[in-house]
């Protein structure tokens, strides 16, 4: 199933945090896995358990976009982040899940 892509103006202003070409990364990632199956869990697509952020969360690397399935086929990316090895990092700033 094809879904349509939304990034969050929140989104994007955490997608500024990163380097060009780390944004190049993860865009890619969200166009690749997200424009396709989007609510299938995959090596790269998990469903989270209950938490503040975002019920999908999208890996690729290091980097992670959190997002919603909306009605109408819709992947909201609502966050983006990084991970150093068990610590998600937004904006520079370490978030609890």
């Amino acid at each position: 199933m094809e879904y349509e892509i939304n990034i969050t103006e929140d989104a994007w202003q955490d997608l500024q945090y990163f380097k060009a070409y780390e944004q190049g990364i993860i865009v890619d990632a969200i166009e690749k896995y997200l424009s396709r199956d989007a609510e299938i869990e995959s090596d790269h697509r998990k469903k989270l358990r209950p938490n503040q952020l975002a019920p999908w969360e999208l890996k690729t690397g290091k980097y992670r976009a959190f997002y919603e399935i909306e009605e109408m086929q819709m992947a909201k990316i609502v966050a983006i982040g990084h991970k150093v090895h068990n610590d998600l990092f937004i904006r520079g700033k370490k978030v609890q899940l």
